[in-house]
């Protein structure tokens, strides 16, 4: 079977430093922190009382209220991100093939906010306090579910969920739908709510979050000496996705391409990375090669770059043996430092700044850095962004259960 160009089109982005891709962008060039103290909920007795939230959402300025009730913040999400993307992409809805549309969009957790609150009701009320929409608003598959009964997209529907690597991998499922002719257009990415007390509660008790409360807006701090955990995030960002010579002939907007993916796993532990990182060098080695690049092609690679002790060591480890001495030459950078991680949205979102770099020739800080460590020694872009052509780009992903997936991304050349 030929293989066509993929290329993005549409570019879709609802993140804790802003409510659409171009504050999105707006907000990482100019190092913007979206840590805040969590204000709607008690956090009196929890060891971290902040996330990276988004501000100021209002789900009536998007939805009838009917509407809103019965869909998850996750769902919402996706869906005002997706609803830029269609329209940030030019395509008219009233003239494509829509049974040739697929929307392939995950989370890596679901409905968390529903699960609690209607947990909630079930030990308050008993079964009869349990809403008809429960678990259509908890099940991850109904985000992709809901955006295709939205827009009446009737192709493949479905997603894949791999924890943190989740967006990630559902854009590389998407290409494959373009690349080998079983859609024209894709709607994909990923999306997450988990800023929920249970949710705070559970990272609490594995001891992966920050508990830098006097300072949140400096708490992500990948590469630091001082970095104590993760921050969580919330959000969704989104792509569209068509063959080249389709977008050409509609006049559309090129942000890029996808060339290549590569996935693999640590098959070492449930939560904490694979020390000597071959799972990660498997991931970057595969993307590389389905490009038909070398590693000395790549000028930067937006890193999963937790801000956790362990990872931060081991990605960068696995970048300078994939990479070698050029790994000292690209610019490398964790936007989860502004961002927070948002989960089965992160390589989603990630692969939006990812991809924006290479349009803007831009790469975006990594804020926060005051004390690099010394086994973190590579070029993070700290504290401030830089002006960089970039022709290939890196976005890497990895979840619980040693999950890993690495997109490649490349500037748009006629």
């Amino acid at each position: 079977m030929s293989e066509r160009r993929v290329v993005i089109t549409g570019i879709g982005a609802l993140t804790p430093i802003g409510k659409s891709a171009p504050d999105f962008w707006n907000g990482l060039v100019s190092g913007t922190s979206g840590a805040r103290t969590i204000e709607h909920f008690d956090t009196t007795d929890f060891p971290t009382s902040f996330a990276a939230q988004i501000d100021n959402y209002s789900p009536e300025d998007f939805f009838e209220r009917k509407d809103a009730r019965r869909l998850d913040l996750v769902a919402q999400y996706a869906i005002v991100a997706s609803n830029e993307a269609i329209e940030d992409s030019g395509l008219d809805l009233e003239v494509i093939n829509k049974d040739r549309v697929a929307v392939i969009v995950g989370t890596g957790i679901g409905g968390m906010k529903t699960f609690y609150d209607q947990s909630i009701s079930f030990h308050e009320r008993g079964p009869r306090g349990v809403s008809p929409f429960f678990i259509p608003m908890l099940i991850p598959d109904l985000v992709s579910g809901q955006i295709s009964i939205r827009y009446g997209f009737r192709g493949p529907n479905f997603c894949a969920v791999s924890a943190c690597a989740t967006g990630s991998h559902n854009i590389g499922i998407a290409y494959d739908m373009i690349r080998y002719g079983q859609s024209d257009y894709a709607v994909t990415g990923g999306t997450e709510a988990p800023i929920t007390r249970i949710g705070i509660s559970g990272f609490n008790a594995m001891k992966a979050m920050s508990t830098r409360n006097d300072e949140p807006e400096r708490a992500s701090r990948p590469f630091d000496t001082d970095r104590d955990g993760f921050v969580l995030g919330e959000g969704s960002g989104i792509f569209i996705l068509e063959e080249l010579e389709s977008a050409i002939s509609r006049g559309a907007r090129i942000y890029g391409e996808i060339v290549g993916y590569g996935y693999s796993a640590d098959a070492y532990h449930i939560t904490a990375p694979d020390p000597d990182g071959g799972g990660v060098q498997l991931s970057m080695n595969n993307a590389l090669d389905a490009a038909g690049i070398k590693p000395e092609d790549v000028d930067h690679i937006n890193m999963h770059g937790t801000s956790t002790p362990l990872g931060d060591i081991a990605e960068t480890n696995s970048i300078k043996k994939v990479f070698g001495d050029h790994a000292y030459t690209m610019n490398l950078n964790s936007t989860k430092s502004m961002t927070g991680h948002t989960l089965g949205a992160a390589g989603a979102i990630e692969s939006v700044a990812a991809l924006l770099a290479i349009y803007h020739g831009i790469v975006p800080p990594t804020i926060n850095i005051d004390n690099q460590d010394p086994e973190c020694d590579l070029n993070y872009t700290a504290n401030k962004a830089v002006v960089r052509d970039i022709r290939y780009a890196l976005n890497n992903a990895f979840g619980f259960g040693g999950h890993n997936s690495t997109l490649v991304f490349k500037k748009y050349e006629e």
